[in-house]
């Protein structure tokens, strides 16, 4: 028995041990074909990954050759130039390819990189659609296509990225509206759509993205109600809807009248950033904003508001910026506003308040910017808070009504950069301590005396306005008043001296040791008197007779900040002779300019008038009256007045009258018609001055004014020449005006949307909207092309530039040669160039002169907007090469009239018509 239970031991051990044996080979087996499998799988993974690279490198049309220089066999492509991938599996999770100056389509191969989990091609130049395979990517978290010129809609299938934490897809071209499959995408933190063409309304089903903690979508077209399902977004910090045609912020979702209903409580309590600024929202502002406890930025500007600034807002203890300007708000500043100890910046401009500054603002002892202009204020202004030591960015009170002499305390803002006081009509305090301040405006105070001396004293002062006072006596010569562009006099009839470009009378010489005539005054008193009296009837007769003609016109002030007198379109029409054909001077995209003249003066007008059936007018239109409505300087046009009013057929006529500038746009100088080409040379002398006046016209506007403005479509036809051949900016129908936030700039709604500006002059894959580098997107690029044309002669747009070839490229390439051969030969009489005179002449100090200038233009103009010089420096630049110059010429001879060549920049070359 237990012979057989030994046996049967012995046999199950036997069996047991077998099928073990059996199973762990069979495991071995299945674990060494798995792993083939697998391997398998995975190389055909990583050939697939491989293959959607190559493909994404094949869509793009130009780029640096140093970024794809990895990018073949000899690397592994997990080595490639922005390829990261996972350790374990050897499969792209990132690829990062941002500001590498790419040009071309996004790929749809980027679908099949199905492990990506970051994407960031931002800020180069791609276009095209966004393809719709990039809704395969599952596991993406980061995707980031912003500042490229994609256009189409965002795909819906984005859904399908279900992953996803951050979206950014701002500064682009994207149209259409927002889709509601977003919504699915319940991780999403961030979404930043601004700077687009998006339209439509804001999708309801926002409300579900719980995890939002950041939404931008400003600056874009949108338009109808703000949902109400937004206030369910208990996580969010920051609400950027500035600058679209928004009308109802309706949280309650059971009002719609256009109002920011009092349920805005709703907002999370963590919400610190608020900015609905350039909408349409109308009503008062609710006292329940004052719930929002974590704000430190709210901004309600150019909105319809109405109604009193809410005292509440003085609660709210984090605030650092309020913004309430461009709105209807009436009423007094409340003195709850003293309670934001915190506040740094305080824009109330151009409302329609009441009363007079509150002490309280004293306790503002943070306060940097402050800004009152353009309301009814009155009153003292209170000596405490205009000595805030913290006030170093911008005082502005003007255009107000206060009364008494300002204190003398803001003697003490030293560091102050700019201070407007103008139309105030107040006694101007001792400013000569203000030595940090870089723009000063004293304009329409019926201020008296000399000009104070300390004013060239300021080290940094850039901008001096002094117009339409009662100074008198001679203009100084030193500090700013060395620079005519940056300083302006006029409407101070008593003044004489000054530069040149000032148009003042010289100064009489004083009598030093002459005797003086002793008269009898009793002999000339009498005569004196009765022809005064004589005068006086004469002339109040006259004054009589000129309101009788004029049907007691006035001039009111605009809704663009300026005085203009007014006139009607009977006047517009008599002056050019019923706008006839032999009056039409020039023709644009927005209308046609017809010469006349005025008055009884007959004083020359030109007067564009804009066709309103053209698309976009009436938006440029509003974009040159507020670009032109509060700007003044001597190289901008001078706006004489403007027509909006019906025709005698009963429809909407729109005008602007400017000055008549004799010698016509700078266009017609470098492009001359067959008959005008002998006419119409401009010397080298000439085209240095005409750059620098197009540069401080643009220095000015990017750095000079309280809001900064690009111009947008600078080019040759848009600058005239007066009588002197100095340079005017002119047409400003596309101009932009840039509001400044935290030190960064962004484009104001009154801009005409769309509307690209001229080929030829917008650099290539322009960037439209950048925060500040825009100026440089714009402007400079166009003044770096307009600056290379005006001493080449040579037009941007040429059969000779195909492809990437272009004037920059030219230009660059061509100062390797003979600069003398690419110049303008109508500025140089090539063919005198062997004379004596050009021997004497240091040729090559004056090619290192023309090298220099074209190297501005050539700086000016980079494919890159943060390679580019700003206006300030292209302006000094330009000095010094004037001065080089200038001094250059001085070397042709040197006898003694050429000496005197100090008094007339032209004389300087009457010597030497070779140059000239």
């Amino acid at each position: 028995m237990h012979k057989k239970m030994a046996e049967l031991r012995l046999l199950n051990l036997y069996l047991i041990s077998s099928i073990s044996f059996k199973l762990i080979i069979a495991f071995l087996i299945l674990k060494l074909t798995g792993s083939i499998i697998f391997a398998e799988a995975a190389h055909l993974g990583n050939d697939t990954d491989k293959l959607a690279l190559l493909d994404i490198k094949s869509h793009l049309t130009d780029y640096p050759v140093d970024v794809f220089s990895t990018w073949n066999d000899s690397l592994n492509f997990c080595q490639w130039k922005g390829v990261t991938c996972s350790n374990r599996r050897q499969r792209v999770i990132g690829l990062s390819l941002e500001r590498m100056n790419l040009y071309g389509n996004l790929s749809p191969s980027i679908g099949n990189l199905s492990f990506l989990q970051a994407l960031d091609l931002s800020e180069n130049s791609l276009d095209g659609s966004i393809p719709p395979e990039i809704g395969r990517l599952t596991r993406l978290k980061n995707l980031n296509l912003s500042f490229n010129s994609l256009a189409g809609g965002i795909p819906g299938n984005l859904s399908g990225c279900y992953n996803l934490v951050n979206v950014s897809l701002d500064h682009n071209f994207l149209k259409q509206q927002i889709p509601w499959e977003i919504a699915t995408l319940l991780k999403l933190e961030r979404l930043y759509l601004s700077n687009n063409n998006i339209t439509g309304r804001f999708p309801a089903s926002i409300g579900n993205l719980s995890s939002l903690q950041e939404i931008d979508v400003s600056y874009n077209d949108m338009e109808g109600e703000i949902p109400g399902t937004i206030g369910s977004l208990t996580n969010l910090t920051l609400l950027y809807l500035a600058l679209n045609h928004l009308k109802v912020l309706d949280i309650s979702m059971n009002q719609f009248g256009g109002k920011l209903t009092s349920s805005i409580a709703n907002l999370s309590s963590q919400l610190n950033w608020l900015n609905m600024y350039g909408n349409s929202i109308s009503g008062s502002i609710p006292e329940e904003i004052a719930s929002l406890v974590g704000l430190n930025t709210l901004i309600l500007a150019e909105n319809l508001f109405t109604g009193n600034i809410p005292t509440s807002i003085g609660t709210l203890p984090n605030l650092q910026e309020l913004s309430l300007g461009e709105n209807h708000l009436t009423g007094e500043i409340p003195s709850s506003l003293g309670n934001l100890t915190q506040l740094l910046e305080l824009y109330l401009f151009n409302n329609s308040l009441e009363g007079s500054l509150p002490s309280t603002l004293s306790n503002l002892k943070r306060l940097q910017d402050a800004r009152f202009c353009h309301n009814r204020l009155n009153g003292t202004i209170p000596p405490e808070f205009i000595s805030l030591r913290s006030l170093t960015i911008t005082l502005n009170l003007s255009h107000n009504s206060f009364i008494g002499p300002l204190p003398a305390e803001v003697g003490n803002l030293k560091f102050l950069t700019a201070l407007d006081f103008s139309q105030l009509s107040v006694r101007i305090p001792d400013l000569s301590r203000l030595r940090g301040l870089e723009y000063l405006d004293l304009s329409a105070n019926n201020l008296s005396g000399q000009i104070p001396e300390y004013f060239a004293n300021f080290p940094s002062l850039m901008n001096l306005n002094l117009s339409y006072n009662n100074f008198e006596g001679e203009v100084p010569a030193a500090g700013v008043f060395k620079n005519g562009s940056a300083v302006q006099v006029y409407g101070n009839n008593k003044l004489c001296g000054g530069m040149p470009q000032l148009h003042l009378q010289p100064c009489p010489e004083k009598d030093i040791g002459r005797p003086k005539k002793h008269v009898n005054l009793k002999l000339i008193l009498a005569p004196v008197i009765v022809c005064s009296c004589l005068l006086l009837l004469f002339f109040s007769m006259l004054l009589l007779r000129s309101k009788s003609l004029l049907r007691g016109a006035n001039f009111p002030k605009s809704s663009f900040g300026r005085v203009y007198p007014r006139i009607n379109f009977k006047e517009l029409h008599d002056a050019t002779e019923g706008f006839a054909s032999k009056n039409l001077i020039g023709a644009g995209s927005f209308g046609t300019v017809y010469v006349g003249t005025l008055g009884p003066g007959e004083v020359p007008i030109a007067v564009k008038v804009l066709n309103l059936q053209q698309r976009g007018a009436s938006k440029s239109f509003m974009a040159e009256c507020k670009a032109l409505g509060n700007i003044r300087h001597r190289n901008l046009v001078k706006l004489v007045t403007v027509c909006s009013g019906t025709d005698y057929k009963g429809k909407d006529f729109k005008a602007f009258v400017y000055p008549y500038m004799s010698n016509g746009s700078l266009e017609t100088w470098l492009h001359p018609e067959d008959d005008l080409s002998q006419d119409r040379n401009l010397n080298l002398l000439q085209r240095i001055n005409i750059a620098i006046d197009i540069a401080s016209a643009l220095q000015y506007l990017h750095h000079q004014c309280e809001f900064p403005v690009i111009h947008c479509d600078l080019k040759p036809s848009n600058v005239l020449l007066d009588d002197d051949l100095t340079a005017h900016v002119s047409d400003f129908g596309l101009a932009k005006l840039l509001l400044r936030f935290r030190g960064e700039a962004y484009p104001s709604q009154f801009s005409s949307l769309g509307i690209k500006g001229t080929i030829g002059y917008i650099a290539p894959g322009e960037r439209v909207w950048h925060g500040k580098p825009c100026i440089n997107s714009r402007d400079v690029y166009s003044y770096g092309i307009l600056l290379l044309e005006l001493f080449t002669g040579r037009r941007p747009v040429n059969e000779a530039f195909k492809d990437n070839f272009n004037l920059h490229n030219f230009i660059k390439l061509a100062l390797l040669d003979e600069v003398l051969k690419i110049i303008d030969q109508s500025a140089l009489h090539e063919e005198d160039l062997k004379d004596d005179c050009l021997r004497e002449l240091n040729k090559e100090l004056m090619i290192d002169c023309l090298v220099s200038i074209l190297q501005i233009g050539i700086a000016c103009s980079s494919e890159n907007p943060q390679d580019r010089i700003n206006m300030m420096q292209v302006v000094h630049k330009l000095a010094s090469v004037k001065e080089s110059f200038l001094g250059l010429v001085k070397t042709i001879d040197s006898s003694p009239e050429s000496r005197n060549i100090e008094s007339d920049e032209q004389n300087e070359f009457d010597k030497c018509p070779a140059v000239i």
